[in-house]
């Protein structure tokens, strides 16, 4: 079995980090820091583990925010010698997010020393939320740091929408401002910069469809190999919603001279157990199609209605009056994100983002 999350952060985390702190100021109450924490720490969670230590750190360090931060970079690796990184820097980012806001420019500057020794997007988020042009002005030069981790914390940390941390309410409702961030950084070297832009962006299109497929229109002519799949990876959700230009935007025009036929292997799933299911795809057409397979499973909520999840399928192109057909297979097994129904199911097909044919089966739920 997997440890769980929260040991990431312990007792022993608390001590390194008054280890730490106590080097580089000899003022600080090593004692009295841990007697603060170390009683409390094993009965919280990940976050609130971290949440603690920042706490408690800010009753033992200086009230000046400055001095503060002053300690923390110290406490960082140097080139002559080892310091804090990976989760112990959680309660750096936590305190950082609490006390600097009144000191904007020091509290960004240690969030971009930080970020090459563990992700600053959690401390940076409040930053902008509060002071949100001051904070885009200072992060966006960020974009041609020389260190990817810092590239990547300004597309990163300024996601709308950023799994685990604090959502940014105002540019969930316009997020133009982070877009001269995301096209500097389109064609970073590193494919950790660029996974974060295509995050970014699959954000936004959660609320701008349009504006995210318009972004990918103006960036696909002439892409990369690269580009073209940082486009392809931000247009996922709007690709699986079948948002009409973003379909285009790869070649998945709407089709009407590609016959599809839906065979189901079985229509009774005892589960656990799989649906088995054939596409047959047939091109009527003189001239090849590009299609884009994709499958919905309808499951059956507790009230007896269906709710559709899309998943991927397959691309691929059909010679003129070529006829392919697709065997496919859906596992339905126990996992955390789902609650399965015993009930009327529903598997419809999509082709370039369109329903097409749709069967009904029924799952069985033992005991």
């Amino acid at each position: 079995m997997a440890e769980p999350l929260k040991h990431l952060i312990g007792q022993e985390t608390a001590r390194d980090t008054a280890d730490a702190v106590s080097r580089v100021w000899p003022d600080f109450d090593k004692g009295a820091f841990l007697a603060d924490v170390l009683p409390r720490i094993e009965a919280r969670e990940l976050m609130q583990r971290g949440q603690l230590i920042a706490d408690a750190l800010a009753i033992h360090m200086p009230r000046d925010f400055p001095k503060a931060a002053a300690v923390f970079a110290a406490c960082l690796p140097q080139e002559s010698r080892d310091g804090l990184t990976g989760w112990a820097l959680l309660s750096f980012n936590q305190f950082i997010s609490a006390q600097g806001v009144g000191h904007l420019g020091t509290a960004l500057d240690l969030l971009k020393a930080l970020t090459p020794h563990f992700t600053a997007e959690f401390g940076i988020r409040r930053l902008i939320h509060e002071c949100q042009d001051e904070a885009l002005a200072i992060i966006g030069r960020w974009v041609v740091d020389p260190n990817h981790h810092v590239r990547r914390l300004a597309s990163e940390g300024t996601r709308p929408r950023l799994p685990w941390a604090m959502r940014l309410p105002s540019l969930v409702r316009d997020p133009t401002p982070i877009l001269p961030i995301l096209e500097a950084l389109i064609d970073d070297e590193e494919d950790y910069v660029r996974r974060s832009v295509a995050n970014s962006l699959n954000d936004i299109a959660k609320d701008h469809p349009d504006l995210v497929a318009d972004f990918v229109a103006r960036h696909a002519p002439g892409a990369s190999k690269n580009r073209l799949w940082l486009l392809k990876h931000a247009s996922r959700t709007l690709v699986k919603k079948g948002h009409a230009k973003a379909l285009a935007n790869f070649g998945y025009a709407p089709l009407a001279d590609v016959t599809v036929t839906l065979v189901l292997a079985n229509d009774h799933i005892v589960f656990p157990g799989e649906l088995g299911f054939e596409v047959r795809l047939s091109n009527d057409s003189t001239e090849p199609r590009t299609v884009l397979v994709d499958y919905a499973i309808h499951h059956q909520k507790k009230d007896g209605s269906l709710s559709p999840k899309v998943f991927k399928g397959r691309s691929l192109t059909l010679a003129p009056t070529q006829t392919v057909t697709l065997s496919m297979r859906h596992a339905f097994r126990p996992i955390t994100t789902r609650v399965y129904h015993a009930g009327d199911h529903r598997l419809e097909i999509l082709l370039n983002g369109r329903y097409v044919a749709r069967k009904a089966f029924e799952l069985y739920m033992p005991g």
